[in-house]
């Protein structure tokens, strides 16, 4: 079965760090563009990240800029989000999702991806 598992999430610290990983089980990324979303409680889902397949660039949005770095994993079906300087704001399950490239889209809608894991809670909290 296809699909991609998400772990990492956790309680944390406002300031604090997390790494999430994304496991892509029966295939793997090579060829696929790797985004991040996350949904805030009582909030739409909202894209974060995506590496590009094509050209490795990686996007951000601006909430999150310059504190998460996004990267592929050594393997090629592991996938990362390197979260610091965590806000209460950041709380949320995030997701990754996988799908075929898009190289002028820098931060692709929903639609966009095939494949999606379950998420992972993170909650920033005091």
């Amino acid at each position: 079965q296809l699909r991609l598992v998400e772990s990492g999430g956790g309680l944390v610290q406002p300031g604090g760090s997390l790494t999430l990983s994304c496991a892509a089980n029966g295939f793997t990324f090579d060829a696929l563009t790797i985004a991040w979303f996350r949904q805030a409680p009582g909030k739409e889902r909202e894209g974060v990240s995506r590496i590009s397949s094509i050209t490795g660039t990686t996007n951000y949005a601006d909430s999150v800029a310059g504190r998460f770095t996004a990267t592929r994993g050594s393997a090629q079906n592991m996938a990362y989000l390197h979260m610091t300087g965590l806000k209460p704001e950041d709380t949320g399950i995030y997701y990754c999702a996988a799908g075929p490239p898009r190289p002028y889209d820098p931060l692709p809608p929903e639609s966009a991806y095939e494949y999606w894991g379950q998420g992972t809670q993170v909650t920033v909290v005091s």
